[in-house]
């Protein structure tokens, strides 16, 4: 307990610390880490809890980000009203795509997310008199208040809390236990009375949603977005963090997105041999911090443990 209570403090002072300190550069880089870790949070509500692996979630990256872009661009919507639809959108259409992938488990889940996500890939890579085809959506205009990297600093990290934290309680209510149960055993949990594909279903559209508002303040972060967002790659790289992290631990992927942006910012400042670096980061995983890199925080025991048992 009284880790947990240091670690939040830690993190909520740093988070309050760093558009004061930190120079314009990396303020940027810190709104990245905070969108892509609430994106890595987002996911791992499916991986990590419901032990679903999904290998095309960037879809619903692509889909926040392309609909809170095109409502500010070409429709001149409120700002409220395109922001908050970038969630509501994306869990729409989560919601239809998981509707038949969970009907299917392990690889086939995981393949299938992935066909879904080369879908919405190619509609925005080929549609272009909507999306700008591969030239992206560019020029997304922002309101006056969100001008200077530290408003908007400021913006995403309100945001991001928020959302964190209402996660946070749906996962440690009844309906993140019950997901635990069926990544466990699904059959047993179904025997006990549980719903398991209605209960998948929300897990994923649940994702899919705080994957979408991660979309789209990431839309207004670039002031575009681009077919790439909703690419296999970007669906890898939020994986990556994932695992980087630690998928047993509730901000695990959190840290992982900072470590790997981090890295990625450092490494390529240096050389263009970025993809070895992150090859040599995959074998680490794999062989030397299995649990994720809370595993040097908690300890193998606590790293080890089931997601939403350790609560860091």
């Amino acid at each position: 307990m009284e880790r947990r209570l240091v670690v939040r403090a830690v993190a909520g002072v740093a988070l309050l610390a760093v558009p004061l300190v930190l120079p314009q550069f990396y303020l940027l880089l810190s709104v990245e880490i905070l969108i892509m870790g609430l994106f890595a949070i987002g996911f791992n509500v499916l991986m990590g809890y419901a032990g679903m692996v999904s290998f095309g979630h960037a879809a619903f990256f692509g889909v926040g980000a392309y609909t809170c872009g095109l409502l500010l661009k070409k429709t001149e919507a409120p700002f409220v009203v395109a922001f908050l639809a970038a969630p509501v959108v994306a869990v729409v259409v989560a919601a239809v795509i998981g509707y038949f992938c969970v009907r299917l488990t392990r690889i086939y889940f995981s393949m299938l997310t992935l066909a879904f996500s080369q879908i919405v890939w190619a509609t925005a890579h080929k549609w272009y008199s909507l999306t700008g085809g591969d030239n992206g959506l560019v020029g997304v205009p922002i309101p006056a208040w969100l001008i200077g990297p530290r408003a908007f600093y400021g913006f995403v990290a309100g945001v991001s809390l928020i959302v964190v934290a209402v996660l946070w309680r749906i996962m440690e209510a009844p309906f993140g236990r019950t997901l635990l149960a069926i990544r466990e055993n699904a059959e047993r949990a179904e025997f006990v009375g549980i719903n398991v594909k209605r209960t998948q279903l929300t897990a994923f559209a649940l994702s899919g949603a705080v994957s979408g508002l991660a979309g789209g303040m990431f839309a207004l972060f670039t002031r575009g977005a681009f077919p790439e967002y909703a690419f296999w790659t970007k669906s890898a790289e939020v994986l990556i963090m994932t695992l980087l992290g630690g998928p047993h631990v509730f901000l695990g992927p959190a840290l992982g997105a900072g470590i790997l942006i981090v890295l990625n910012s450092v490494v390529t400042s240096y050389t263009e041999y970025w993809p070895i670096v992150l090859g040599i980061i995959l074998l680490a995983l794999i062989y030397v911090f299995p649990g994720g890199m809370t595993r040097m925080f908690l300890g193998w025991r606590g790293a080890g443990r089931p997601a939403g048992a350790t609560r860091a």
